[in-house]
């Protein structure tokens, strides 16, 4: 399995950004598809944002569509969240996920829990009001 460690969590105000980042290690990243989720206190953890293995497609869940971007550079072994304009009920646990892309194909992504099985440790974003 491939290893995930997420950084670039913290507290930041209602309407700032934060960029998440993802290093993989382990394995060949640019084999693999990509996701990020979210868990908040007392709630279950949930979908956030996919991408392919090869950085071509990408899927948002509607609650950050046009707010966040997530991007890959496998050079770097690298996955990123950019999140731009936070809410207050943007605060949780952020995880990345990494399932192999030999599962579907390079083009397509993974929107569900149980189609990953690698996890980072996840990082924590809180958005003050």
């Amino acid at each position: 399995q491939v290893q995930l460690v997420e950084s670039g969590g913290g507290l930041v105000q209602a309407g700032g950004s934060l960029r998440l980042s993802c290093a993989a290690s382990g394995r060949t990243f640019s084999n693999y598809a990509m996701g990020w989720f979210r868990q908040a206190p007392g709630k279950e953890r949930e979908f956030v944002s996919a991408i392919s293995a090869s950085g071509g497609s990408t899927y948002y869940a509607d609650s950050v569509k046009g707010r966040f971007t997530i991007s890959r550079d496998n050079a770097k072994n690298t996955l990123y969240l950019q999140m731009n304009s936070l809410k207050p009920v943007d605060t949780a646990v952020y995880y990345c996920a990494a399932v192999q892309a030999s599962r579907f194909g390079r083009h397509r992504f993974a929107t569900r829990i149980s189609e990953y099985d690698s996890w980072g440790q996840g990082t924590q974003v809180t958005v003050s009001s």
